[in-house]
């Protein structure tokens, strides 16, 4: 037989299975190490609950001994938990204590205890809301097909708002937390004070967790007061049903623990770029930092006259589908010591650029080329400390100027090679594929042909990001095309990091003769040769 799935060994263990479900799951795990070792693991899981949880023979005064020793615990910021909080709280005290006795403590358990927000499957933000007593434990539930879907915590501030859930079936055991909203009628929905979606909806899950994480991002409007979270279930693992729950959550009183700061006259023009510092927020959960970056006018108008001239050649649709000209900018925030604790859009020993600490990062065109408004978030520092912004660099995604000829027929004895701004490159293949996809049809099969070009090679360090292609035939048909790549952190044996790019083209039936590449789009990363700071703290 296959190897039975997680659940059912649980089930065997726990000696719910049927008799002839149950022989072959002993048969096999007979022969089967990993299976043997899946089930070995729930017996000492087993054992060590029932340790932990067996009830010792204490004396009659010990818990009031114990509780008068207690000192109180004080919160830092006003508790917003129910009364059913309180008493897993009081239960968890006397866990506590009695493991304690018995000098025996599993490391995840203090953690288990308190919910998914106090462990590391969450981001450091939100546990820090958590010990900042901003968890709240609502409890609902319901339940349909012997399967019972619960909302266990909140953890919600002005940036974000993040529900943890659970799936358990009939036995009380935990099941795997995935929820299709893809391809499915199941909906998870939120809308505000006034009836409005809020539509930033993300959703995680482990393998092996015993949680699901649904967060909502709140980051773009300031005047949310409350709002409503609804779950409207239709299946879950494979079953239809009807699951629907309604959590409320007040964020009148949570405003009150984020600090807005309006940065004035913090603004800047280098290398060709703009930027333009706005605001930044603290609260429990991210700190938030808003800007934005644009051309300046001058290299605006001389970028509008190359991309002119690439539309004059290409077509207006080939030129703007994927090439996504625009401004960004590389930059690090340091504390009081000067201590780096931030850094976005940076080169750390690789060949691409990468942050530390950022949570979430949202770029919106506003008006003209290259002016973009962004909203960078990052995980709060558990101490106050004066933080500043320090630029490193601006990126911009700009026309390219670069062409190559193939003879695609000829590519397996002579591949073509060549090199542009730092990429070594060599066009190794450029074939028709066919690629098969399943549809809702008389002929559930669908073939597609698909042309793809492939390219591998290295990078220089601060080499430029080869962007956006099309193809022309010998005719001189111009094809678009959809660009995917790797940059890895191994390198070749010339010290460059290793790259692979494809391009694949839908609408190339045919193999011609001749081929022309042509690079639409280029980012490149420019270091700022002065240093320019920017305070996150009211400066006195």
């Amino acid at each position: 037989m296959n190897c039975p799935t997680t659940d059912k060994l649980s089930d065997y263990i726990d000696e719910l299975l049927e008799s002839n479900e149950k022989e072959l799951i002993e048969n096999h795990i007979k022969e089967c190490v990993r299976c043997r070792l899946t089930t070995e693991a729930f017996i000492e899981e087993q054992f060590f609950l029932k340790e932990t949880f067996q009830t010792p023979i204490l004396p009659d005064d010990f818990a009031s001994t114990v509780l008068n020793q207690l000192e109180p615990y004080n919160q830092k910021v006003v508790p917003v938990k129910q009364k059913p909080w309180k008493k897993v709280m009081l239960l968890a005290a006397g866990l506590v204590m009695v493991v304690g006795l018995t000098t025996t403590l599993n490391p995840s358990f203090a953690e288990w205890i308190g919910g998914l927000f106090s462990t590391e499957e969450v981001d450091e933000g939100l546990r820090i809301a958590s010990d900042a007593g901003l968890a709240k434990r609502v409890n609902q539930e319901v339940t349909d097909q012997n399967l019972t879907l619960r909302v266990e915590d909140v953890v919600a501030d002005t940036t974000r708002v993040a529900l943890s859930y659970q799936i358990i079936n009939k036995h009380g055991k935990t099941r795997d937390t995935y929820l299709n909203l893809d391809e499915t009628r199941n909906k998870i929905t939120a809308v505000d004070q006034n009836g409005i979606p809020i539509e930033t909806l993300s959703m995680s899950w482990t393998g092996g967790s015993d949680y699901g994480l649904i967060e909502f991002s709140l980051r773009e409007d300031d005047s949310i007061e409350s709002l409503t979270v609804k779950f409207d279930l239709v299946e879950l693992l494979g079953k239809e049903g009807k699951w629907e729950l309604e959590i409320p959550i007040d964020l009148k009183e949570i405003q009150k623990l984020t600090k807005n700061l309006t940065l004035k006259e913090a603004k800047t023009s280098t290398n060709g770029v703009t930027i333009d510092m706005k605001e930044v927020k603290f609260a429990p959960s991210s700190n938030e930092l808003l800007y934005e970056t644009s051309f300046t006018d001058k290299e605006r108008l001389k970028l509008e006259s190359e991309i002119q001239k690439l539309e004059n050649d290409f077509g207006k649709e080939n030129v703007h589908m994927f090439s996504n000209y625009g401004t960004a900018i590389q930059y690090h925030i340091e504390n009081e010591a000067g201590e780096v604790i931030y850094y976005h859009n940076t080169f750390q020993q690789q060949g691409h650029p990468s942050d530390q600490g950022l949570l979430q990062g949202t770029g919106m065109p506003i008006d003209g080329l290259g002016h973009v408004g962004w909203n960078e978030s990052f995980i709060p520092q558990r101490e106050e400390d004066k933080l500043t912004f320090v630029l490193d660099g601006v990126v911009k995604t700009v026309p390219a100027d670069f062409s190559i000829k193939i003879k695609p027929k000829e590519l397996n004895k002579k591949p073509v090679s060549f090199e542009y701004e730092g990429n070594h490159m060599t066009i190794t293949k450029a074939k028709i594929k066919n690629q098969y996809s399943l549809q809702k049809s008389l002929f559930p099969i669908r073939k597609e042909q698909i042309y793809k070009v492939t390219m591998k090679g290295g990078k220089d360090a601060l080499a430029s990001d080869l962007g956006a292609w099309v193809l022309v035939d010998d005719k001189g048909k111009v094809y678009e095309t959809f660009y995917s790549g790797s940059i890895l952190d191994d390198k070749d044996k010339h010290g460059r990091y290793k790259t692979n790019l494809e391009l694949l083209s839908y609408d190339l039936e045919e193999v011609p003769e001749e081929l022309t590449l042509h690079l639409l789009s280029v980012t490149r990363y420019e270091e700022v040769k002065e240093e320019w700071k920017v305070p996150l703290f009211e400066v006195e």
